[in-house]
């Protein structure tokens, strides 16, 4: 094989690859994930990619003198969210790059 043959292949390689990636990260909008504080009482839907869905709010705190604690609720269940967001993006991207045969960590530039 010849030198021309090799950077063609490893040309294909690297499309196969960010298409992969691409498509994974789509994928990841797809996916939702909970982030819960007060035991329940805030609710934050996000997707996988971090985008914020939804959030519902128990009616029991719905009083003026609750609203720092609901405010502290909405941002903890926030960032609940956001956690939750990360590893399931980080398993989905693992996943991705096992299947193309890269080590684990291996970062592709622009993704």
């Amino acid at each position: 094989m010849n030198m021309e043959e090799m950077l063609a292949q490893a040309q294909k390689a690297a499309e196969t690859i960010q298409k992969q990636m691409s498509d994974a990260q789509a994928k990841l909008d797809e996916i939702e994930v909970e982030g819960t504080a007060g035991g329940g009482l805030v609710k934050v839907r996000a997707t996988a990619r971090g985008r914020i869905i939804g959030v519902t709010i128990d009616e029991s705190l719905m009083k003026p003198e609750e609203k720092q604690i609901v405010e502290d609720l909405v941002t903890a269940a926030f960032n609940d969210a956001r956690d939750r967001a990360d590893r399931k993006s980080a398993e989905e991207m693992a996943n991705i790059q096992q299947s193309a045969g890269l080590p684990p960590g291996f970062k592709l530039p622009g993704l």
